[in-house]
């Protein structure tokens, strides 16, 4: 199996690698909880992060596969934090198969733990929603911008529910080296129930710590905590490990560099070929200079990030 395709299967009928989302009928509330554990050690296997990037890597991790369960994706769901201090990016993206990868960049020295303010000032939350193109059609592509005032990844990302939707939103994120899981509830609008459901949930949802969010089966949580208010589940659906680089993405990449940039990135050790590894999933895409030539002689590229995501 070539690495970009590389993923952790699933088994549906187990408590790991999964996305539940769930009702609290009575209440007027919804939720998703998101349970990796297979998928988030392999993206920790791509690198050796120190502890506290990687808990925050592993808590945007769960949060980006939560959002997909909050929000229709036609194609996939990225969330980018990013800054100049100490951390310097958050990536994490999450398709609408349940495919997940990301990567974290940072600054040594490192304080012993992190945070949304150790981006430094100035840094923002970005999350994309790009929809798949259909025939004929050109793809949608969303992004919403919030600036990083939070001290703790659940609450930058609550911060972007509370400017984007307007909704009352909790979020719990917890990550170690085993697992990483996330827990969100959402006020449903006009939803004509109990007035005090949502604080009855929100109550509950505090007495949920860390350590128990991590090492409780998702089934059982949820009971545990919302027992009272008759919790029905929704659906789930496994979530893997999976990376969207290809050959067509790089020569799309190199192509928006132009002719001259893209020319330069031909190793110096080999004056004729061109090696891009993929930071997410360690696929390596080698071009001759012929090849990269040929991009500039041919038909126009689609448009491309400078980067390979």
């Amino acid at each position: 199996m070539p690495p970009n395709s590389a993923n952790t299967s699933a088994d549906p009928s187990t408590d790991d690698d999964i996305l539940l989302r769930f009702l609290l009928d009575a209440s007027g509330v919804r939720g998703v909880l998101v349970r990796l554990s297979a998928v988030w050690r392999t993206v920790l296997a791509r690198a050796p992060y120190p502890p506290p990037v990687a808990a925050c890597l592993g808590q945007t991790l769960a949060a980006t596969a939560l959002m997909t369960g909050h929000t229709k994706i036609d194609g996939r769901l990225s969330t980018h934090l990013r800054g100049t201090g100490a951390l310097r990016s958050l990536f994490a993206e999450c398709t609408r198969d349940g495919h997940l990868r990301g990567l974290a960049a940072y600054r040594e020295p490192l304080p012993e733990t992190l945070g949304p303010r150790d981006f430094g000032a100035d840094s923002v939350l970005a999350i994309t929603i790009e929809n798949t193109i259909a025939a004929g059609r050109e793809g949608m592509r969303y992004q919403g911008l919030v600036g990083l005032d939070a001290d703790t990844m659940a609450q930058a990302f609550e911060g972007y529910f509370a400017q984007s939707e307007q909704l009352p939103t909790r979020m719990l994120l917890a990550a170690n080296a085993d697992h990483a899981v996330g827990l969100m509830l959402q006020k449903l609008p006009d939803a004509g129930a109990d007035e005090d459901g949502w604080l009855r949930a929100v109550a509950c949802f505090q007495t949920l710590g860390d350590a128990e969010l991590l090492v409780t089966p998702p089934q059982e949580l949820l009971f545990r905590l919302f027992h009272e208010d008759d919790v029905r589940v929704r659906d789930q659906r496994s979530l893997r490990f999976g990376c969207s680089c290809s050959r067509e993405r790089v020569e799309a990449m190199l192509h928006s560099l132009g002719r001259e940039e893209a020319l330069a990135s031909i190793a110096d050790h080999d004056p004729a070929v061109a090696r891009i590894d993929c930071q997410f999933c360690g696929a390596a895409y080698v071009l001759s200079r012929a090849q990269i030539e040929a991009l500039f002689d041919g038909p126009p590229q689609a448009s491309a990030p400078a980067t390979l995501q």
